[in-house]
């Protein structure tokens, strides 16, 4: 954050300051007492447990320079903020930060892949550019706003990452962002039980143009029919991205992977080079391609696109490959939905191993009606794609179910509704030289599974 003085930030969120205060200079914003910097507004947020409020003292400590406060107590050794909803607050001083930038804003919104492409897009911009992107999945009503405060004033590219599962959560972040280009990666299911239909998570998911100037570009996955029907809508000029359909601005074709990665070519702009990324699945692409558009359209050099593509790493949790204890382990437990296990059941279907494959699944959570349903559909798809099965969790029989009925011995696939039992079998079934999957909802803490078998294996 540029340095900013607390009379400005006071009037960005209509809080009240003395006013012998004016002049102290902000140099950043924290929400943690412990992480506090010399310079920095400290933000106290009242959780269910925990209020922040208690750790100002803490804070100060540590070098605030003011405070928020919300509470009838005032702090009595530091400047102070006076406003009524602190969380409420940080987001109106990040609208009015934003307004002070120079920088450009590329938005990445979409039901699954948001996080990789992010990483993705700063990985070819920071090569040519002053570039700052949301640190792992700040996306939120609180992730958000502290992203927006944390781009500094030489910033030329900002890449942003907005989430949501309600209706209207969307339209307040993007009205925070102002984003000049806003990316879709696809429409899909995940929030589903909050808002009924994928129409109505695109209806929500578009909430993001609301924020965008009239200069705005979208970019979108023309692959997904609900996207590309909106080509003759859009008050803004708009491309799509995508592999089968012919008519996209930005296209792979020759797409061919290993364990290594997926190589393929882009066709975009008038242009044809060839790309590297080195992780598996036609997620991958998909993901690649909305990064190669919003970067070229950027002024990011195909050079750059695949230089920065070569170089991606994914971030944690996120369908990270490893070996360790003489198994391959394919860690994707940060969250999951029908799209994302399908494309995780795929890489480990095309991945070669000389053992056996294992998949360790985890309900997919929010799917509401849809649940018993897409379980199932996932445990047919499994079929073919994994020698073990083990399901956990409230809708684990639907998978086993699923599996089964596809033509998977009985004996190969088990459900379980207790972590350490489902942690017992995989004890039990696993050998060295086979590959393991972990994959689940974020509720599910798939994770933990992973770290107590690979504990249990040293």
């Amino acid at each position: 954050m540029k340095p900013t003085k607390l009379k400005q930030i006071a009037l960005w969120c209509g809080g009240e300051l003395d006013s012998r205060y004016d002049d102290v200079e902000v140099l950043g914003v924290s929400t943690d007492s412990r992480e506090v910097k010399p310079g920095q507004l400290f933000v106290p947020l009242a959780g269910n447990r925990v209020d922040g409020h208690t750790f100002i003292g803490r804070a100060v400590d540590n070098g605030a320079v003011a405070v928020l406060n919300a509470k009838e107590k005032r702090p009595s050794d530091v400047p102070y903020i006076q406003v009524d909803d602190t969380l409420r607050a940080i987001g109106a001083i990040a609208a009015g930060y934003r307004q002070t930038m120079s920088a450009r804003v590329l938005a990445i919104t979409g039901s699954v892949g948001k996080t990789t492409t992010k990483e993705m897009l700063a990985a070819i911009l920071r090569r040519q550019y002053r570039t700052v992107w949301t640190e792992g999945n700040h996306n939120n009503n609180l992730g958000l706003p502290l992203s927006v405060l944390d781009i500094e004033a030489d910033t030329e590219y900002a890449v942003l990452e907005l989430g949501m599962s309600h209706a209207g959560e969307m339209a307040y972040l993007t009205k925070i962002a102002r984003p000049d280009m806003a990316i879709f990666t696809n429409i899909g299911t995940m929030h589903i039980e909050n808002l009924g239909s994928r129409e109505n998570i695109l209806k929500a998911k578009l909430e993001i143009l609301e924020g965008m100037g009239p200069d705005g570009v979208v970019l979108l996955n023309g692959d997904e029919p609900l996207l590309w029907k909106l080509r003759d809508t859009l008050p803004f000029k708009h491309y799509y991205f995508g592999i089968d359909n012919i008519a996209c601005d930005v296209r792979a074709a020759q797409v061919r992977g290993d364990d290594s990665g997926v190589t393929f070519r882009i066709l975009a702009f008038g242009r044809e080079y060839e790309a590297f990324v080195p992780h598996n699945g036609q997620h991958t692409v998909y993901n690649a391609l909305a990064a190669a558009g919003a970067a070229m359209l950027s002024g990011a050099a195909p050079e750059q696109v695949a230089a920065g593509l070569r170089s991606f790493e994914n971030t944690g949790m996120r369908q990270q490959i490893y070996e360790k204890n003489g198994f391959t382990i394919i860690e994707d437990c940060y969250n999951a939905g029908p799209e994302s296990m399908a494309a995780a059941l795929n890489v480990l279907g095309e991945r070669s191993s000389q053992g056996r494959k294992i998949a360790v699944l985890g309900d997919m959570l929010e799917l509401g009606s849809l649940a018993m349903a897409e379980h199932y559909r996932i445990g047919r798809l499994a079929v073919g794609r994994c020698d073990i099965l083990l399901a956990y969790g409230v809708n684990a029989t639907r998978v086993v179910t699923g599996a089964v009925t596809g033509g998977m011995s009985p004996k190969r696939a088990m459900f379980f509704d207790d972590q350490d039992q489902l942690l017992h079998e995989l004890r039990a079934v696993a050998r060295p030289g086979d590959l393991l999957l972990f994959k689940g909802s974020r509720g599910m803490k798939m994770e933990r599974v992973l770290r107590l078998f690979l504990e249990s294996e040293e």
